[in-house]
């Protein structure tokens, strides 16, 4: 990291202080994402299987957290407007462990569900929003290359604990295993987060123009809705999609490992995408960036319903990855690069909401559609459709120059 992008700011951390604050977010957001989100998905069959539960149960008590991190958020995002993420983020660690122990001892549904309910809330207080949060408020100009740096951390949640659940779980039930990852994220992020998140929080710094200076201003704008609509049939796109991935994979013939590697490549092309966003930033406007980038899923997603070669698909999952990759940190900084940072957290957390209520139903809808016409290959048509439909609308996601003061 370059020294132009982590010098302090005027009442705020020293350069040393910034990068403490971002090694422990990328340690935080790890284990957090890791054990709070894609444990479950390792996790799910084998709770099936024990409890007697069925599948599509235990899934909506998933969308509920999902659901309960969204309304949470808003919020949220106030209050580290006004005080910083320190607080939040611990209390929101220290309350993620009850919650994984309600649903790692869950004698029945009711408390199952009350568990996710609750492990929802401590996600809406840990997860990205207030990360970004954080970042975009203590590093200033330099928040771009911090949040590509936290993404490209992050990314690796699903590569460290989905083989550590599935290790677990082997030698353990799914109880005993969610019990230990509670543990784990108490050790880890409990101190990480009070500890490491500590130091002045920064006024939040002048509007770009005093039109933005009234957040509810901007958050009825014309601009605004269509920036949220935009990113939100995006993201259905996106998580219908890669949760359909397995399922069209196989019904174009593939082996379920082959399907699966398919799967995993497509992750790692995020990480590119995350890679080649700065200069991709560089060159481009806000406004291009996110057009282009919903036009190039509809591409992508159009493909993979259309093509039956082996290599081609995998090529197309790779590339639909690597847009997913590039459109996570669109979405990171789509506020301060249209209004600025003065709002950032509760601008980010009206946002955000509606974007992860819809990641939350997407899959469940995705499958709906699948029966609805037909095949996995139509339905990746319709999602071409709707990825088309974002870009569309986000041609009015950019406000107006208003007048300068």
């Amino acid at each position: 990291m370059s020294d132009t992008t982590i010098q302090p700011r005027t009442g705020t951390l020293t350069a040393a202080g910034l990068r403490r604050v971002l090694v422990v977010l990328c340690l935080t957001e790890i284990t957090s994402w890791g054990i709070l989100y894609y444990a479950f998905p390792v996790l799910s069959v084998s709770i099936t299987h024990d409890t007697g539960w069925s599948a599509p149960v235990i899934a909506a008590a998933f969308s509920l957290s999902q659901l309960a991190a969204a309304i949470t958020g808003i919020p949220i995002g106030r209050v580290i407007d006004r005080t910083g993420p320190r607080n939040v983020m611990t209390a929101g660690s220290v309350l993620a462990v009850p919650a994984l122990t309600a649903v790692a001892t869950a004698p029945n549904l009711v408390v199952f569900y009350g568990g996710w309910l609750v492990a929802g809330v401590a996600m809406g207080a840990v997860l990205y929003p207030p990360a970004f949060a954080a970042l975009t408020r203590w590093y200033g100009s330099g928040h771009v290359k911090a949040l590509m740096i936290l993404t490209l951390a992050a990314g690796l949640a699903s590569t460290v604990f989905a083989p550590l659940t599935a290790a677990l779980v082997q030698h353990a039930d799914w109880r005993a295993t969610y019990l230990v990852l509670a543990a784990v994220l108490a050790v880890i992020t409990i101190p990480a987060h009070w500890i490491g998140l500590r130091g002045p929080w920064p006024q939040a710094p002048a509007p770009l123009n005093h039109a933005y200076a009234n957040h509810d201003a901007v958050s009825r704008s014309p601009a605004f809705l269509a920036l949220v609509v935009a990113l939100s049939l995006g993201a259905f796109t996106a998580f219908a999609g890669v949760f359909n991935l397995v399922p069209l994979l196989l019904e174009r013939g593939f082996s379920p490992s082959l399907a699966a590697l398919a799967l995993g490549l497509g992750g790692a092309g995020q990480v590119l995408g995350r890679i080649f966003y700065l200069p991709l930033a560089a060159r481009t406007t806000a406004g291009a960036r996110i057009v282009a980038g919903f036009a190039a899923t509809a591409i992508a997603t159009a493909l993979l319903g259309l093509a039956e070669s082996v290599v081609v698909l995998i090529a197309v999952s790779i590339g639909a990855g690597l847009i997913r990759g590039a459109m996570t940190l669109i979405q990171a900084v789509a506020i301060t690069e249209r209004w600025g940072a003065t709002h950032y957290g509760r601008l980010n957390g009206l946002m955000s909401a509606p974007v992860v209520i819809t990641m939350a139903l997407a899959p469940w809808a995705g499958t709906a559609l699948s029966s609805w016409t037909g095949s996995y290959a139509h339905t990746y048509l319709v999602l071409a459709v709707v990825a088309a439909s974002a870009a569309v609308v986000a041609t009015a996601a950019t406000p107006r120059q208003p007048e300068t003061t």
